[in-house]
């Protein structure tokens, strides 16, 4: 039986060493140690994100790399308030981050917008007034 846990986010990029600069400067992310010229490694609270070029990507999981439009998943990054939400909005729009969706109030009782990087993975940037988060931005499970 798997246990329910996600390890590494891996990301096919067009352009890795602009797709690391992007999460680098305008996320403000670091390196780990494992990066290297073939791949960037990205240390998130539990969970690794990873950059990999995308025909490297799709030809190691033997499927075509060619694809357009909506890739079917976000990625979340949440909050402590709405006002935290506003204030990474305007910190990536100083960084001519591509905004997808301004930050709102929205059906479900919470407040989100979304960025995008350079491949048009899309962002989600929210305050979810339902989910609490401890002190490293992971989430609390009530069991």
């Amino acid at each position: 039986m798997m246990q329910p846990r996600v390890t590494i986010i891996g990301l096919g990029v067009a352009n890795l060493k602009a797709s690391t600069a992007f999460y680098q400067e305008k996320f403000g992310w670091k390196l780990t140690n494992a990066s290297n010229e073939n791949i960037s490694f990205f240390q998130l609270n539990g969970v690794l994100l990873s950059l990999y070029p995308r025909e490297k990507l799709a030809e190691d999981a033997t499927v075509n790399a060619k694809g357009t439009g909506f890739k079917g998943f976000t990625l979340a990054y949440n909050t402590r308030s709405k006002e935290e939400v506003d204030g990474i909005f305007a910190d990536l729009a100083s960084k001519d981050v591509k905004i997808i969706k301004q930050p709102e109030a929205v059906f479900w009782g919470g407040y989100s917008g979304y960025v995008a990087d350079l491949d048009d993975n899309l962002w989600e940037i929210a305050f979810n007034p339902f989910l609490e988060l401890d002190a490293e931005g992971n989430t609390v499970n009530e069991e």
